[in-house]
Formats: C-alpha cells, structure tokens, sequence
C-alpha cells in the first residue's frame, strides 16, 4: 500500500508544478500506481542498488542480417559474444520517428517496424538487463500530439509551448545554433512553438496536468516491458520559466523527483538515468540528496578531461577532479562513459578546462578527422558543444598508426580509467572494437547539422562483416574487443570495483592516474593507469606481493616501472591500505 509518507512527497512537488490543483493531480497518479501494481505484482519488490554490470550502448539496428528483425539479431548476437562481460543493454530509442536517428518520436508506445516487435523487445528483456529511452523533452513534429496541436485539439493544445517571436528569449541556454522558435501554421491561427533542438523536435509542455500523466503512465508502461533503466534523454530542459536559462529549474527537479517517487512505489527495481551534457555541478545535482531523484548521472566531465589527460600526458587535472567526485553506498552513482552515440560532450568539463583549452580539444579533434558541434551563447557567439569523432581516433594522433601496438594500449587503458572509477560502465558500442571515423556515413547529407555530423561516430554492422572481421586475430578490432572482455570479465569479478564500494584517489606521478577501491575492505584493488608515452617509476607504496589482475604477475619489491601505456589493476596477497 502507499503509506501517508509517499503522498506527501508527492504532493509537495505538484504543488510547486500546478499550485492548487496539486490535490487532485496526485489521486490521479495514486491510482495510476495503484492499478500498476495489481497488474504488475512481480515488479513491486526490486533491487535499489546499482548493478554491478556494465552497460553495452547500441542503436537496434546496429548489427544487421538477412530476413530477420535487427532486434533478434541484437540479441542473439549480444548473447552469443558478450557472455560473462556484459548483461546490461541500452538500445537506443527504437521507437517510430521522423529524425535525429530515432530521437524525434512519433509514438512512444510502439517499436519501429523496421527494428522488430515489442515481443523481440521482451524477449531480449528475458536475457539482458535493458534500458530504455524516454525522450520526453520533444516529440516529433509528425506525432500525433502534435498533429492534435495544429488542430487545436484539446489536450493537446495544452502540450506544447507556443511563444510570442517577440519575446526576450536571450538568457534561454542554446544547445545548438538553430532557433528556439519555428512557426506552424495551426487551426488557431499561426504559432511559434518552441523546439529546443531543431524544427521536427517539439518541446513538450509540462506545465500540462494531462502531459505529466501521460508520462508517467508511459514510464510504467516501459517498465512493464522489460525496461530495468530508463534514460531521461535532454531532461534538464524540460521546464521553461520565461526570464531564466530554462536550464535545471527547481521544477525539473521536481518532475525528475516525482517520476522517481512514481516508479519506487511502482516498480522500485527499475532505475532512473539522468543525460544531461552539462557544466559538473549542474549535472551532479540530478542526484538529489543520493536517495530521491536520478540514482545514476552520466559523467559527462570524464570524457573531455580523459582526452585532455592522454594528450598531454599528464594526468592531475583528471585526478583532481575525481579526486572530488562526489560517492555514494550503492544505491547511487555516475554513468562513467568515454564517449556515446552522440560522440564527446565538452559542457562537463567546463569548470575544469578554460574556453580556450576546450577550443583547443575541438580544434585537435578536427586535426584527427572529427566534427565540432556547437552551441549559441547568450551573447550571439558560439562554444564548442561535442566532438563528434569516435573515441579511437580522438586519441590517435595525427599521422599516427592506428594498428601500432601504442595505439591500442594508449586506448585500452585510457577505456580502462573509466572501468577502475566507482559507478557504472556505460560502453558505447564503437569502442568495444576501436572503430574509426565513419565518413562515409556523411554522403549525401548536410554535415554543418548536429543531426548528421554524429553520424561519424554511428556506423553500422552486417553480423557477417563483424563477425569476419572479430575472427581476425590480427585485425585491430578484434584485439581490442578480446582486450576489452577480459578486463570486463575481470572486473565483474571483483568486488572492489562493485558500484558504492568508494574510491581514493592517489598522487604518484603527473602521467600516472591510479586510485585504490574498495579500501579497507580486504579485497582492496589498486587501478594505476600510465596516461603518458614515457615509462614512470613508482617508489612510493610498499607493493611488494601485490599481484596484477590482468597479466598475473607479482610484483617483487617495493619499487615499480610502469611502461608507456600501460595499466595494472593490483590486488595484495595481504590487504594495507596504499599510501600516497
């Protein structure tokens, strides 16, 4: 039953959202939780904790094979090369859509045809833990909400933001250089309705009782299919309070709280994700106090800081921040990701990196054959946003060889910082294999667009062409995928590196980032990470005994020669603290 407790959190934050309507709102989403859980009793106790798993991060299509759906292709392939690694998928949005590779959603609640069917999606539900996308901030312009808003069809005329083109919308923060408003010819007249991404992606109107309803029957709607995460794509925009940035308001809190609320009284096993590309503090603020809003937050600072780390050779810019990463016990942390469909935020790093320095990313990843996608500032200028490059290729140098055996160490252990830190892999599917740039997948298409600029970073597979390609010993795919899965098989071993067991992180050299898990436990691990291409002695722990998870060495005395591009995860045959 919901106890007294649960109604007053959630009337709280509805009287902050709609005032005084507030009361009847929150009957209606009690027997909305109600109904849920007498139709769904088996979801009504859950695991709170985060998974000790990683995440693979894939489009549905991404594998493909003749006469079947790309979804059992995902499946069975998932199933059939990544066992004992990876249990945990996200797909990507697999829903019907117009644009920006499915996320301009005509319907939420039904798969795109040419993927497959709800039931390939429950299927895959049964073997993998899946993470769905709520891409609740728009919605395709060819919906049939917003075909209901050019009507003027109640309630959707209610369910978007129609502004006035003379309205002072400067402080409004800009993701992209496209304008805020488009014009639509409606029933009612002409209207400029705002669209934060581009003009086939509509904003929604939370504002609207009925939409927030709509919502939140449709989180549950994703739960009772299989969804164990639910990925709040763009959500830090989903409120907009003329005069301010429409930027992380204390009423997106509130929505982001309240559909945590919903979902811990409905299906509490299920996990709320927050993407928001953001400066860090704004972003850690989707923890809420640790218990009650996102119980994981992407990390979007690690990225550009790992990039920058590698390409100066020098690692105490990224170990002073992580060194201040905020920690949790389990039942909350980050997302730590290297790059991801969209390819490599840079608004994370913003209070650890100058503009000029971020300029200076941007600029080296165009030397490496990538794109820059870029926002609009308040002032009319423009800031790099992400790099649209993969992850591989933004740390080759120009001109290098990408089958040197540096190359794929300096990769590996560079993939392999964001495995050591505490929280939650999330594993993009191109960096499993070290994919380069996908150029190709820029013919014909318009590449000053965010939309098709990604596309660099997005190519797909045929099973036949992947799995040639991985039965290669020599190819460089398929020694960075053998590489990547024994370092996941060994990680999903140890429970120094389960989510909550905290992290210290440790000075020993300006290449070196290294950190201590689990410390105190007796089953401590120390992840040392040689960021630099010159060889860097380390004297200052007594590691005598200590033996290396991934090669099985000892090592015998107190002093330690780490090699360029080299990682060790070292566990002591006695357990002491580490010092540094």
């Amino acid at each position: 039953m919901l106890d007294d407790a649960w109604r007053l959190r959630v009337l709280d934050k509805l009287t902050l959202l709609y005032g005084g309507a507030a009361a009847g709102i929150g009957a209606r989403i009690e027997a909305m939780v109600g109904r849920f859980r007498a139709d769904h009793p088996d979801l009504a106790d859950g695991q709170r904790r985060l998974p000790h798993d990683a995440l693979l991060i894939t489009y549905g299509d991404q594998i493909t094979a003749p006469g079947e759906a790309p979804l059992d292709t995902l499946h069975t392939w998932c199933a059939a090369h990544l066992a004992g690694a990876i249990d945990a998928v996200h797909i990507l949005p697999f829903y019907p859509y117009t644009s920006d590779d499915g996320f301009s959603v005509v319907d939420y609640r039904a798969i795109d045809p040419a993927l497959g069917d709800w039931p390939a999606v429950n299927r895959m539900a049964g073997r993998f833990a899946l993470m769905f996308d709520a891409v609740i901030n728009h919605v395709s312009a060819g919906s049939a909400w917003f075909h209901g808003f050019l009507a003027d069809r109640m309630p959707e005329r209610d369910y978007f933001t129609a502004v006035s083109p003379d309205t002072d919308l400067h402080a409004v923060v800009r993701p992209r250089t496209t304008p805020l408003l488009h014009r639509f010819d409606t029933a009612a007249g002409p209207k400029h309705v705002w669209t934060t991404f581009s003009a086939d992606q509509i904003d929604l109107n939370y504002a609207s009782p009925d939409l927030l309803l709509e919502i939140l029957d449709l989180l549950l709607f994703y739960a009772a299919n299989g969804a164990r995460l639910i990925r709040l794509d763009a959500i830090a925009f989903i409120w907009k309070r003329l005069g301010t940035g429409c930027m992380s308001l204390a009423e997106t809190h509130a929505l982001v709280k309240l559909m945590r609320d919903v979902l811990d009284a409905a299906a509490p096993g299920v996990l709320v994700v927050t993407e928001t590309n953001v400066p860090h503090a704004e972003n850690v603020s989707y923890f809420g106090d640790g218990g009650d809003e996102a119980q994981m937050v992407y990390n979007f600072a690690l990225p550009p800081l790992l990039i920058d780390a590698v390409w100066r050779g020098d690692a105490r810019r990224l170990s002073a921040w992580a060194a201040d990463l905020e920690q949790f016990a389990g039942t909350a942390g980050f997302f730590n990701m290297t790059a991801t469909h969209d390819g490599i935020g840079v608004r994370g790093a913003s209070a650890f990196m100058s503009p000029a320095e971020i300029d200076g990313l941007a600029r080296g990843i165009e030397a490496r054959g990538g794109l820059v996608s870029r926002r609009t500032l308040p002032d009319g200028g423009t800031a790099p946003y992400e790099l649209n490059c993969t992850f591989f290729d933004a740390l080759l140098d120009p001109g290098a060889d990408p089958e040197a055996l540096d190359s794929l160490d300096r990769y590996i252990t560079a993939q392999a910082v964001a495995l050591s830190l505490d929280g939650v892999p999330g594993i993009y599917v191109h960096n499993l294999f070290g994919t380069r740039n996908h150029h190709a997948g820029l013919a014909g298409k318009d590449a000053t667009q965010t939309e098709f600029k990604r596309l660099v970073n997005r190519r797909r597979f045929t099973r036949a062409e992947l799995d040639t390609m991985l039965a290669d010993p020599h190819a460089r795919e398929a020694r960075i995928f053998r590489h990547y899965l024994d370092l996941l098989r060994i990680w999903r071993q140890e429970p120094a590196f389960a989510p909550g067991s905290g992290q210290r992180v440790l000075d020993l050299a300006p290449g070196l980032f290294a950190l201590v898990r689990a410390e105190g436990s007796g089953h401590a691990v120390l992840a040392i990470h040689n960021l630099s291409g010159d060889a860097v002695p380390v004297d200052a722990i007594d590691m005598a005994g200590w033996r290396d998870l991934i090669t099985g060495a000892t090592v015998a005395g107190d002093r330690l020669t780490v090699a360029p591009w080299q990682m060790l995860w070292l566990k002591a045959t006695r357990q002491a603290a580490p010092g540094g």
